[in-house]
């Protein structure tokens, strides 16, 4: 069993930054892909970023240059950095681990962005 615990969510200002945590139970070595979504009101959960075991990254188009997804092995944390905030980045934000074909999911944290 997997368990993901989120950290760092709040209410920022526009241009603010946050740093979101995703800590995981045991090594994150084992995963395939580590990544982050969002999910505002009414909409559906998409993707933000995500990196691969191997350190490949992709972004949504409208985080590029603005957020950054790292990660430390030691401990076993994906993070989330934000910068540069918009009001559009209000949304709860689950930290998600791939492996093989299965996703682990975290709790969801929530980031309000005020204009």
């Amino acid at each position: 069993q997997v368990h993901l615990v989120e950290s760092g969510g709040g209410l920022v200002q526009a241009g603010g930054s946050l740093r979101l945590s995703c800590a995981a139970s045991g090594s994150i070595l084992r995963f395939n892909a580590m990544g982050w979504y969002r999910q505002a009101p009414g909409k559906q959960r998409v993707l933000v970023a995500r990196m691969t075991s191997g350190g490949n990254t992709n972004y949504a188009d409208s985080v590029k240059g603005r957020f950054t997804i790292s990660r430390d092995n030691a401990k076993n944390t994906v993070y989330l950095q934000m910068n540069s905030l918009k009001p559009e980045d209000t949304a709860v934000y689950y930290c998600n681990f791939r492996m093989v074909v299965v996703d682990y999911w975290g709790q969801g944290t929530q980031v309000t962005v005020s204009s």
